[in-house]
């Protein structure tokens, strides 16, 4: 398939991103760099200094709500893109609500908790819509642990064990591959329809 008629069959298609930081962040650009028609995004907090070393976010935003932040790098990337930002703690309560119009939807969170809240909100709301995780990326090196594995309409990308830690940040290479991984996961599914 030709690029014209990739960026075409994305320009129908939407999808929901729960978390703005590393994963989603990344994963964002991705998509609107391929260009998707059109994004939701959550996300409650603002951007750190810390933040910087793996999302898609400059120094001059350090304060900044990151659902605003990231809505301002995407549309320098793609101004045709429509984006719907909602600065908000996701719940079991209004996952269904604010993500009920998408095609696709990412999870991008960093606690464990939070991962088990949406994919369980998720799969239990819309059984049959593809959702994608990511799940093991901390620290750096060993690429090729990196890998995508499908269970139903749940697809983990990561290597599904080193998760963050005092001794194991988080940092952009390996973030940056699963975030790409789980866009490019994303996109073939969203091509498919």
């Amino acid at each position: 398939m030709n690029w014209l008629k990739i960026q075409e069959k994305l320009s129908y298609r939407s999808a929901g991103i729960a978390g703005a930081g590393g994963l989603g962040s990344n994963c964002a650009a991705a998509l609107v760099r391929v260009g998707i028609g059109r994004l939701v995004i959550c996300d409650f907090d603002c951007v750190e200094e810390s933040n910087l070393n793996r999302q898609f976010y400059f120094r001059d935003q350090i304060g900044l709500d990151k659902v605003e932040a990231l809505k301002i790098n995407l549309l320098r990337i793609n101004p045709g893109v429509i984006i719907e930002t909602h600065k908000i703690r996701l719940t079991t309560e209004n996952i269904p609500e604010l993500f009920n119009g998408v095609d696709i939807l990412f999870e991008a969170f960093d606690r464990a908790d939070q991962k088990v809240m949406i994919i369980e909100s998720a799969l239990t709301t819309w059984p049959d819509r593809p959702l994608i995780i990511g799940s093991g990326m901390a620290g750096f090196g060993d690429s090729n642990s990196i890998r995508m594995r499908n269970v139903g309409n749940l697809y983990i990308c990561g290597d599904e064990t080193t998760e963050i830690s005092s001794d194991l940040s988080p940092l952009a290479p390996r973030v940056g591959i699963v975030a790409n991984m789980m866009a490019n996961t994303g996109i073939d599914l969203l091509l498919k329809f």
